[in-house]
This record gives C-alpha cells, structure tokens and sequence, in this order.
C-alpha cells in the first residue's frame, strides 16, 4: 500500500478532530475529558515546534550567511544580489500585511466565539494592555535597541525574544566571513552539520503533525464551538493565495520588465518547469537543480551568476513564505480579538524577513518559524491549529513564489553584470 502523504494524513487528523470534538460536546463529561485527556497532546506538539525555533534560526540563519565567503571576491554580484532579496522580502510581509487588514479574515468570528478563545487559551488582556503602554510610553529607539541581546543565553530562553537571537545569528555569520577559512572551518563545518541534524529533527517532529492536528482542533472545537472559525479559514486562505498571485503573476513579472526589458510572460514559461516541481515538492532546496537549469539554458543568465546566486536564494530567500507569515499572524489575532498596533505590525515584518533568512528550504518550515513571528507579535501559538488545516496546499504556493523570486533576483543580477544572453533551449 503506498504511503499516504504527510498533508492528506493533517487534513485527515484535523477532520477527525473535529468529529471527535462535535460528538464529545454532545455526551456528559465530553468536553471536560477532551480537556484532560485529548488537548494535552496539542499542547505537547506546538511545544516541539517551540522546542525547535531557537536552533532552527541558529543553524539555518548561521549556515546561510557563512555560505557567502565568496561574497569578497564576487562584491557587486553578492551585494546586489542581498539587497533585491531583502527589497522582495519586505515588499511580501508588507503586501500580506496590507491585504490581511482589507480582507480581515479573522473577524468573521463572533465576539462570544473570540472570548471564549481568550479565556481557553489564557491570553491575559490585562497584561497586553500594561505592555501597550509601557511599549508608548518608550522611546523611538527603544525598538532597536531591544534587538541586541546582553546575554545571548538569556535571549535564547524565549521564544519572544527571537530577534535577539537572529541578530546574533547574523553577527556571528559575518564573523565567521572576515576571519581565514582555516579558521572558519571547524566552526562552519560544525553548524554545517547541526543544520542537518535540526532539519531531521524537523522532520520527527512533522511525523506526529497529524495527532498534534487531531488534538488542537479537538480542543478548539469542544472548548469554543462555532462555525465562524471554519469560515474564517476559507476567508485566510484565500487572502494568502491573493497575496501569493500577486507575486507570482504581478510582481516579478513587473521587475522582470522594469530591470531587463525582457517580456514577463515569457519569463514565467521559461521557469515554469521549476514553477512546477516547486509546486509538486514544495521545496526550494529540491527544486534547485531545476531551476539553474530553467535560468541556464531557458532564460539564458550566466552559469557564474546562477551558481551563485540561486543557492543564496534557496537558503535566505523566502518571499512566499513571508507573505503567509504576515497574513497568518494577522489572521490568528484577530481570531483571538487582538487589534494589533502599528508597531507591533511593523514588528512582524521584521520578524517575518529575518526568520525567513532562517527558514529551511524543506517543507513545512514555515510552520516553524510562524511560531517565530507570532512569539514577538504576542499572538497566543494555539492559533496555529486554526491553519494547518489548509497548510500544505498554500505551501505548495508559495513555495512558486519562493522559487519564481529566486529566477527573478538571478536574472536581474546577470543582466545588471552584462551576464545575461539569449536563451540555449527554447520557453
């Protein structure tokens, strides 16, 4: 019998759960025991994403930017390369951001279903509001300022203090750059392969993705019933899909013509085979020989730009995956009847661009590090079971995002360099 895969086995484990729940709520003493006996194993599994975060971000975010040591003697492609990643990162988290706010697909739910949610998950009201107002009564720097840890230990202790260890991550990144590579070696070697073992971590943890599904929608159904919830999931997925064509079939298409003059639609045929498998495996990282082949010979960009820059962008460049991130934050606190302040969203862009640096270019990473964003944003973890249901077919788009980005910034780099020519194989 062939293996079920790991997604229909989440959609099946969510289904169940929601059957076990809307049968528990009609027996005596249902409820309480889903409570007791079911929920903890929810809580056991967003505690191993917890559990996670922390070393993801290190090893990924580490291991990426210690890959540029070649970044010295390729300068101008390196730098040019990082700032389009970035620019196209940030416009994604802002786009989602922008079209979560329109849409508000959290607030569909009633005002009873958000505060029974509220006092089932123990988000403290009272403590938000403090925080509200000692955060406006800092000063304007005092934002950046709690981005550099005094103790990195410390840092590393909660998960609401991930950008402390990102920042971390990055600075020691850089070092491992400027000194000798004899030097740098043992080092990068070491988190080379803690980068491994963290990712075949991930993949443990994902195995019981199905019970942890099975008893977070459970919970969430018996403790709060109410079919706004399930409403408001279509509404969220949609919105992430509005975001991700945007990107897709708008965005990189319009710099495509902004930067090369080249015909966007052509662009997308010629890198559409690695449109195709990235929907299929939804991975970057697999894709990746696909797409220096689609950018080689179907687009025509240098094998001296592609080899470079599209391994960077499997590790660091994940568009798609921060545009869902944004709209997913969102979406979850507004499920929970949390309005979220200007800077608080604009906490969650940066968040959601640099642990995208960190997040592995394997399938449902982004799960992982959305436990990143909605940590510093202060948005209850439990809300993650209110999306996974719907989890893997969005990752299956937006990684084509990631990928069609990485195609993109590749090109746009050659043709800056006078690196691009005529295509070898036909679109």
């Amino acid at each position: 019998m062939k293996k079920i895969p790991l997604y229909i086995r989440i959609i099946l484990g969510m289904v169940l759960g929601v059957g076990f729940a809307l049968i528990a709520i009609r027996i005596n003493g249902g409820v309480q025991f889903t409570k007791d006996w079911i929920k903890p194993f929810g809580n056991m599994f967003i505690n191993m994403l917890k559990l996670i975060a922390v070393p993801l971000i290190l090893a990924s975010l580490i291991k990426g930017v210690s890959d540029l040591k070649d970044v010295s003697k390729l300068s101008r492609m390196g730098l040019r390369a990082v700032v389009l990643y970035l620019f196209t990162t940030v416009f994604a988290v802002s786009l989602g951001l922008v079209i979560v706010n329109i849409i508000n697909p959290g607030k569909s739910i009633s005002e009873d279903t958000r505060t029974q949610m509220l006092a089932t998950y123990g988000v403290d009201a009272t403590k938000k509001q403090q925080e509200a107002v000692q955060q406006k009564g800092a000063g304007p720097l005092k934002f950046l300022e709690d981005i550099i840890p005094d103790n990195i230990v410390k840092a590393s202790s909660s998960n609401s203090m991930m950008l402390q260890v990102i920042f971390f991550a990055l600075f020691l990144g850089v070092a491992l750059i400027m000194i000798s590579p004899n030097k740098a070696k043992p080092v990068k070697d070491f988190f080379d392969s803690f980068n491994d073992v963290i990712l075949k971590m991930i993949d443990i943890i994902m195995l019981a993705a199905p019970v942890g599904v099975f008893a977070l929608m459970a919970a969430l159904v018996a403790e709060s019933p109410g079919w706004e919830i399930f409403k408001a999931l279509g509404q969220y997925a949609i919105t992430v899909l509005i975001g991700l064509i945007i990107l897709i079939f708008i965005f990189y298409p319009t710099l495509i013509y902004i930067f090369t003059r080249r015909n966007p639609m052509q662009f997308i045929r010629q890198v559409s085979p690695a449109q195709l498998l990235a929907f299929s495996t939804s991975s970057s990282a697999a894709t990746l020989p696909v797409t220096m082949e689609s950018v080689e010979k179907r687009v025509g960009v240098d094998n001296e730009v592609s080899s470079f820059v599209l391994p960077i962008g499997a590790t660091v460049n994940m568009d798609g995956t921060s545009l869902y991130q944004a709209v997913a934050a969102v979406f979850i606190a507004q499920a929970f009847g949390m309005d979220l302040s200007l800077t608080a969203q604009l906490g969650i862009i940066v968040t959601a661009t640099l642990a995208s640096i960190g997040s592995a270019a394997v399938p449902s990473a982004g799960m992982v590090m959305l436990v990143i964003v909605l940590a510093q944003a202060g948005i209850p973890e439990a809300g993650l079971a209110l999306i996974f249901a719907v989890d893997r077919p969005l990752d299956m788009v937006r990684t084509v995002a990631n990928v069609t980005s990485d195609c993109t910034v590749a090109t746009i780099v050659a043709k800056s360099l006078g690196k691009l020519e005529k295509p070898t194989a036909s679109a």
